[in-house]
């Protein structure tokens, strides 16, 4: 799955910049052009990562940070302010208003990227790096493939993508309708009982004999990667 990027920018030429590199570097990004609109889009669908500028309409980008904070639903969401006001004080305002890093105008795409990558690195690894894991589950997204104790996992595509998305997430749970946008795509019209199918074939493929199931059925909710077994 393509990392989230929610870009909260009032500065249209500074959006289509951000927006062209994310996307070349292999980024899904979202935007909004103040700061209500940013709280919108988050609580819409929560982003991997929010590019936050501190000078906004109608809401500063220094109260969207605390507000996404506040919220138990978004308070772990990895935000970089993106900002103007370059002064020492500012960049304690906006740390301790709870942004992961802060950079300031004007800045190269480079810079910005490798800050990205930073902070997923630091606090979402998994959607930082090539190889996902969880316990024994080894996933290479490089070579495309899974391994679980160190026995090949052989996967159909969907399957695939759903493993991801559950590596990328793990403990979270997940519904029916995010797995669906996640993995078949917000456009394409699937049945609900389309995920229990494939869920039934991931769970055959990665529970060998004696082996804990990785998948948690979470009764009226979803599905969560967790070795704790059924809820």
């Amino acid at each position: 799955m393509q990392p989230t990027v929610l870009v909260v920018e009032d500065e249209i030429p500074l959006v289509a910049m951000l927006r062209y590199n994310l996307e070349k570097e292999g980024y899904r990004v979202e935007e909004a052009n103040d700061g209500q609109e940013g709280l919108v889009k988050v609580a819409e669908d929560k982003p991997d990562i929010v590019l936050l500028d501190w000078m906004l309409p109608h809401l500063s980008g220094l109260e969207v940070c605390r507000q996404l904070r506040r919220n138990p639903e978004t308070r772990n969401i990895p935000i970089i302010m993106l900002t103007a006001r370059g002064e020492e004080s500012d960049r304690v305002r906006g740390l301790d208003a709870g942004a992961d890093d802060y950079i300031a105008k004007p800045f190269s795409p480079g810079e910005l990227l490798a800050r990205i990558r930073a902070v997923l690195r630091r606090i979402r690894p998994a959607l930082a790096d090539e190889v996902l894991t969880y316990e024994d589950l080894v996933m290479d997204m490089a070579a495309h493939r899974v391994s679980r104790g160190g026995r090949e996992v052989k996967l159909g595509p969907t399957e695939f993508r759903l493993l991801r998305h559950f590596l990328e997430h793990p403990g979270r749970v997940l519904s029916r309708d995010q797995l669906l946008d996640a993995v078949w795509g917000r456009d394409v019209y699937v049945e609900q009982r389309t995920v229990d199918v494939h869920i039934r074939r991931l769970r055959k493929a990665l529970n060998a004999a004696g082996e804990t199931d990785l998948i948690r059925t979470v009764r009226s909710a979803g599905y969560a990667l967790d070795s704790s077994g059924e809820s």
